[in-house]
């Protein structure tokens, strides 16, 4: 096959491998968007920076947020582990209305920017934490999954060739974009003034993933970039280059449905997986500033550590998916986790040294290890089952973080009351060797069975090819 780059505006054609998956080939990126595809890399980047203040500025603001409402700190971790279950838990209902066009990735960008925006005024005019719960934590929590899962299945989406780099990208917004507000947390955010902060973040969060989501389009099914060769027979440089990196990330070998993908066991094994390492990465997400509190190590450090465990968290997610292209999505997943256990280890022990450079450091670290494996992930999902139901498939391991986050919020805080920081910190890096362990039976599966022959209908201009062209 040899895709020319003039294109007649409407055309295209679908071509198989010798897996039977469909490539529909033929039309640009701007034939379909008015735009180029890498729109929906810098606009799904700086929605995931709109409402990243949710998962990693709360446990900056948790002192401010007890003194002012009067909650234990039992209560306020839990009011971040029952937002961590709606924001996972939406991911996949959303995935499928999507999927089936009921919900269009623009109607759910608008939906979430609204709910996220709700979510901080209930935490910024609402005490009870019963309330804030249904304010802050559902609400707040429904609409920044509908900007997570919508986001990431967008860029898998229109990068089915190169997904690693730029899901791992945008997913880094998700992190560091909350930088800034981390330093307003521990240094100008008081019980005088905290009501303005909240509602201004507010503001900004509705302002921000409303105008980015305006421009959100999902590409047709089964569509390939029509300058790349799927069938990885093109002999320039540039070909050369796709082919060396589908070799270690090898396309899936059908558009897996759910059930499908569940059959396949590898689904099951992937959810456990991020089952585990998303709960250590909760936990240190929420108790790292906590804990240095505890040590007597000052605001700076406090805040310089959730910063450092941010921007790494970030940075790192971008990094790993780019690697991950050329070392392959599953060896780089088992690496990150591997550091990720070691981290856990290392901050309990700088802490309890009294070491602050050797504690950032290993916040660092713990950055790294704590957020690498999301785009990875969600990377893997599609390489294992296809893109066309990926927003299902992709919202059904994602949805492991709802285990995951009551174990990283409210299940620690009972683990942290009973065991102190030290007996939760060894139990984490347990836990993260463990997923770790559990990457090493990963595989893509065969092309799943049809009913039927099971073979592709090719097309070309909508019109049914010849039996030359549908070999092509």
């Amino acid at each position: 096959m040899s895709v020319t780059p003039h294109v007649v505006p409407g055309q295209y054609r679908e071509v198989s491998d010798a897996n039977g998956r469909v490539y529909r080939v033929g039309e640009t990126d701007r034939s379909l968007l008015g735009r180029p595809r890498a729109w929906m890399v810098w606009l799904p980047w700086i929605a995931m920076m709109g409402v990243s203040v949710y998962e990693y500025g709360y446990s900056s603001a948790e002192a401010v947020l007890e003194h002012a409402h009067g909650w234990t700190l039992t209560e306020t971790f839990w009011i971040a582990s029952i937002w961590a279950v709606f924001q996972a838990g939406v991911a996949f209902p959303a995935g499928r209305l999507r999927e089936t066009g009921v919900l269009p990735a623009r109607t759910a960008m608008l939906a979430g920017a609204v709910f996220s925006g709700l979510g901080f005024l209930a935490l910024s005019h609402l005490s009870n934490p019963y309330v804030v719960i249904a304010g802050y934590s559902v609400l707040g929590g429904t609409g920044a999954g509908l900007v997570y899962a919508t986001c990431i299945n967008m860029v898998g989406k229109w990068y089915p060739d190169n997904k690693g780099a730029r899901t791992g990208f945008v997913n880094g917004g998700f992190a560091y974009g909350t930088l800034p507000l981390i330093f307003v947390f521990n240094y100008w955010f008081h019980p005088s003034n905290y009501k303005m902060v909240l509602d201004l973040i507010a503001l900004g969060m509705v302002l921000v993933v409303a105008f980015c989501g305006m421009f959100f389009r999902d590409p047709p099914k089964s569509w390939w970039p029509h300058d790349v060769d799927p069938l990885n027979r093109g002999v320039s440089e540039d070909a050369r280059r796709v082919a060396k990196r589908l070799a270690k990330n090898p396309p899936a070998k059908g558009q897996f449905t759910p059930m499908e993908a569940i059959r396949t066991g590898q689904l099951p094994l992937m959810w456990f997986a991020l089952v585990c390492i998303g709960g250590v990465s909760l936990f240190g997400i929420n108790f790292q500033v906590p804990f240095a509190k505890s040590l007597g190590f000052g605001p700076l450090v406090a805040a310089s550590s959730a910063g450092v465990l941010a921007v790494v968290n970030g940075v790192g997610r971008a990094i790993v998916g780019w690697l991950s292209d050329y070392l392959g999505r599953r060896q780089t997943l088992g690496l990150v986790l591997v550091v990720a256990g070691l981290a856990q280890f290392g901050v309990l022990w700088s802490g309890q040294a009294h070491n602050e450079p050797l504690f950032l450091i290993f916040a660092f670290l713990n950055g790294f290890g704590g957020g690498a494996f999301y785009p990875l992930f969600a990377a893997l999902t599609p390489d294992y089952f296809g893109e066309n139901n990926n927003a299902q498939n992709y919202g059904l391991v994602y949805s492991a973080k709802l285990v995951g986050g009551v174990g990283g919020g409210g299940v620690a805080a009972g683990v942290v009351a009973a065991w102190g920081y030290a007996g939760a910190y060894y139990l984490a890096g347990g836990i993260a060797f463990l997923s770790a362990l559990i990457t090493v039976f990963l595989r893509q599966p065969g092309a799943p069975r049809r009913s039927g022959d099971g073979s592709p209908v090719a097309e070309v201009g909508g019109r049914t090819p010849s039996p030359a062209e549908a070999t092509t």
